[in-house]
């Protein structure tokens, strides 16, 4: 099933069931996005403890990425890892370099 945009969402409505926003994506109105260095991440889960948007992805008890379909670029993830496995870039700098590529 294709999700939709938050967008698409009539003006002032309101999801009506619980955990059904994973159903939009939401990421496409973040400013900054989180970049994950795997290298210096060592999977203690304190990002996925404090991510508001549950956009850390884990499999087997490790971090393996970031989804960026739902996470809003708040910057909590990246204030609290403490071996700064993840720093925020400018949106636009992200996408320049990705249409660059």
């Amino acid at each position: 099933m294709k999700k939709a945009g938050w967008k698409e969402l009539p003006i002032g409505s309101i999801i009506d069931e619980p955990g059904s926003a994973e159903k939009f994506f939401t990421g496409d109105w973040r400013s900054y996005r989180p970049i994950w260095h795997e290298d210096k991440c060592k999977h203690c889960m304190i990002c996925w403890v404090y991510c508001p948007d549950s956009s850390i992805i884990v499999k087997d008890g490790k971090m393996v990425g970031i989804d960026l379909d739902h996470c809003k670029g708040c910057g909590i993830c990246a204030k609290e890892c403490k071996f700064n496995a993840i720093e925020m870039k400018l949106e636009s700098e992200c996408r320049e370099e990705e249409n660059n590529g």
